[in-house]
């Protein structure tokens, strides 16, 4: 059996039937390329094993007792992946044509880039915002207390999401996003895996740092493009879980990236953050009763 091209690593996490519509872009759209397809199942518990053992027979299952998270169930996948490049892929994603021909072919004239990112869509056709500086203690700071729901024209924002980001142009960047990022083998050899300490969220920003400080490039590459929904496994989470994770995830960013005194500032922080999250939930919900009452 040859080796395949790219290692096309799944996570799902009980989103059963968007899975089941990734696997088939996939296979619509992988006609001409060697690839192989690994799924890991993050205890789903919805059928999703037996769904792809019945439809989907040529996937490699890998089955885990409980959600270990997205770098894990990744790091997992990695030691099995047989690929020249890895590539990890959203279960609520779609591909589209000719995707993985195009990212092979750039990939393979670009020696120098170590981790390439899609174009990606929103399901109603309108560029999906991928790319992002490295996060600052400014910007999260603005983000931790809410004030994005405010300022929505905050220019300190608006430069760590690069809002003004031609996402026509193929450039270099910080960082892309990991529910559709291909990575170079060398990369991982380097560098390691996706850091565990991670749960979900900053694993891929982690990533994506470590690479370019070993001398890997970072590139955006509008040409492939895929559509992704966004969030949909962990829209079943609570919003307070959530938010909890989001500012674990973030505080551990920031002890092994950032000086101390920032760590400090961003763990003092949190709980302000929380009590935010609790009194936007309240209020939401508060809100929609009232609708729901008028109606």
């Amino acid at each position: 059996m040859s080796k395949p091209d790219i290692s096309v690593i799944v996570v799902n996490w009980r989103v059963r039937d968007l899975l089941e519509k990734c696997l088939f872009s996939i296979e619509k759209h992988a006609k001409n390329a060697n690839i192989e397809v690994l799924v890991v199942d993050n205890d789903s518990r919805d059928g999703t094993s037996e769904m792809i053992m019945v439809e989907h027979s040529y996937v490699r299952m890998i089955a885990l007792p409980k959600n270990e998270g997205f770098a894990t169930a990744n790091n997992l996948a990695f030691k099995q992946a047989r690929g020249r490049y890895m590539f990890l892929l959203n279960p609520d994603t779609e591909i589209t044509e000719n995707f993985f021909e195009d990212m092979l072919a750039y990939m393979d004239d670009h020696p120098a880039v170590g981790i390439l990112g899609p174009k990606i869509f929103n399901p109603d056709g309108s560029t999906q915002m991928s790319v992002r500086k490295f996060p600052d203690l400014l910007s999260q700071i603005f983000i931790m207390l809410k004030l994005r729901n405010i300022l929505v024209d905050s220019k300190l924002l608006n430069n760590y999401l690069l809002s003004d980001f031609d996402y026509e142009k193929e450039q270099s960047v910080h960082q892309v996003m990991g529910a559709a990022m291909m990575i170079r083998c060398e990369v991982l050899e380097k560098i390691g895996h996706l850091d565990e300490g991670f749960f979900i969220w900053f694993e891929e920003v982690d990533f994506c740092k470590r690479a370019r400080q070993a001398g890997f490039e970072i590139k955006y590459f509008p040409k492939a493009k895929v559509i992704h929904i966004g969030g949909s496994s962990f829209n079943k989470a609570l919003a307070l879980r959530k938010q909890l994770i989001f500012d674990q995830s973030l505080l551990y960013y920031f002890w092994k990236h950032k000086p101390l005194y920032q760590w400090l500032i961003i763990l003092i922080i949190i709980p302000i953050n929380l009590f935010l999250t609790v009194l936007y939930v309240i209020f939401i919900k508060n809100k929609n009763k009232y609708k729901q009452y008028l109606a």
